[in-house]
């Protein structure tokens, strides 16, 4: 989704793509939960996927209807989960009750912010799939290739035929979006055109996706979670090359 705007190079000035960004608000059960900054489409998904990369449901099955209301300074999304998903999010906003303003702080922060990992089946990934899903991913970025500025969550089969794909101005929210439109079926990957983080590989298990393919580099985080879940990490997936990671080897210091 994109919108133009006046661009001036030196004497000339011509009307330039942005991609569209505003606040979208993510409400469960009529209580505020979240204030994201996202490309306003695929907001059905990208509850979805939140919801279930989050930890907020268990299932789709505890997703009972998303209702979106558009207004000048943003979106609402209004979420209604089952009881016990509603119950969770009572329960994690008492959590954060007293805590400072500095952000993450103390024993029960931490445990909070790196959260278990759920384990996932590893699924190869041959050279000749990523090449195909590199090949092709562009054809599935209009937006990236229009402004310069969102990214893409792709899924592909196991011959790297990219199936579903998603975009936004945010990875995190890209890789949502793909999960809440049904990425995770089947032995396929996941490919991104960011770099593998902690919070994309996170996801990526708690949509049971056995392989995550990134463009860019992976994070130490990321590599020895992955390597605890099970799930196949790669990174620096370009035409021609890519590497796949494990548990960090640390020496003493």
């Amino acid at each position: 989704m994109t919108t133009h705007a006046w661009v001036t190079q030196g004497d000339q000035t011509r009307p330039d793509a942005v991609v569209d960004e505003c606040a979208v608000a993510l409400e469960y059960n009529g209580i505020s939960h979240a204030v994201m900054m996202a490309t306003p489409r695929d907001l059905a998904d990208f509850a979805t996927g939140f919801s279930l990369s989050e930890g907020i449901v268990d299932n789709r099955e505890q997703i009972y209807q998303i209702d979106i209301d558009r207004c000048d300074r943003g979106v609402t999304v209004a979420i209604e989960v089952a009881g016990a998903a509603f119950d969770r999010i009572k329960r994690r906003r008492r959590q954060m009750t007293g805590r400072s303003g500095c952000g993450l702080c103390g024993t029960e922060s931490l445990a909070e912010a790196i959260r278990p990992i759920q384990k996932v089946s590893p699924v190869s990934v041959s050279a000749d799939a990523i090449e195909v899903a590199i090949s092709h991913l562009r054809e599935h970025q209009v937006d990236g290739q229009a402004t310069g500025a969102s990214h893409v969550a792709a899924w592909a089969e196991a011959d790297g035929r990219i199936v579903l794909a998603r975009e936004d101005v945010g990875r995190h929210n890209a890789l949502d979006k793909l999960i809440g439109a049904g990425a995770g079926a089947g032995a396929g990957f996941v490919l991104i055109s960011s770099r593998a983080s902690y919070e994309m590989v996170h996801k990526a298990c708690a949509a049971g996706i056995g392989a995550l393919v990134a463009v860019s580099a992976p994070t130490s985080l990321a590599i020895d979670i992955a390597a605890d879940a099970g799930l196949t990490l790669i990174g620096f997936a370009r035409p021609g090359r890519y590497q796949t990671y494990g548990t960090l080897l640390r020496s003493a210091q």
